[in-house]
């Protein structure tokens, strides 16, 4: 099946990306995509402001033919303290719930992930690194899509999360984490991640096509 393409992951400069928002969602929409939504890094110190901001740039796309949606990214909050963000997040106008997974670069906190696929309130447990088949199960379990990531950074452990993620049942879904225009993966692009991770055909139509518009029907935005 033919899909044409959403993406759940993406950067401003409000946090670590190189453009503001209605430049992303811009250079989205000069690629052809269903939908972008922008997702922020954030913490309990600009949760609030971050969404305010994100909210204003995807209503100014309300007339290109786009879907511009407001999310976040939660970055290094702690496990235990996750719940809460989550919470806070969605009352301030978040409509993807994105966490940032224990990946193998950087020093997010042990219990973060499990923390995320815990919860039925998040949406995407991003580049989840060394993910365990307990986590994955409990994705499974929770609704919670895990990412197949585009980003070179953490592309090294796509086969390792396809394979206990297929193993386990849990849907998979591939997302750009775009930090700059140019990052953002087209359809075709995207079937190739999915097949560098190692999924076979069924699964890398699922993962970078069906998941994203289960995703959006989710949120009532697709028929």
């Amino acid at each position: 099946m033919t899909y044409r393409r959403s993406e759940f992951h993406s950067h401003t400069l409000l946090t670590d990306g190189e453009v503001v928002g209605i430049e992303m969602i811009r250079e989205a929409v000069a690629r052809g995509l269903k939908a972008i939504t922008v997702t922020d890094h954030v913490s309990f110190g600009n949760l609030e402001w971050i969404l305010k901001a994100e909210i204003a740039e995807c209503e100014l796309a309300r007339d290109w033919p786009i879907i511009a949606i407001p999310g976040v990214e939660i970055t290094h909050v702690p496990p235990d303290r996750l719940d809460e963000a989550v919470a806070r997040a969605r009352r301030a106008g978040a409509k993807i719930v994105v966490v940032h997974g224990e990946t193998r670069s950087e020093p997010v906190l042990a219990g973060t992930n499990r923390a995320a696929v815990s919860n039925p309130e998040v949406d995407i447990l991003a580049h989840p690194g060394y993910l365990t088949a307990e986590e994955a199960d409990l994705a499974r379990s929770n609704d919670v899509f895990l990412e197949l990531s585009g980003r070179k950074a953490h592309m090294v452990t796509n086969g390792h999360v396809a394979r206990v993620g297929e193993a386990c049942r849990a849907t998979l879904i591939v997302d750009s984490d775009a930090h700059a225009p140019e990052d953002i993966l087209t359809q075709e692009e995207a079937q190739t991640v999915a097949r560098g991770a190692g999924l076979g055909p069924d699964l890398v139509d699922a993962a970078a096509g069906r998941s994203q518009e289960v995703l959006l029907k989710r949120l009532g935005l697709s028929p």
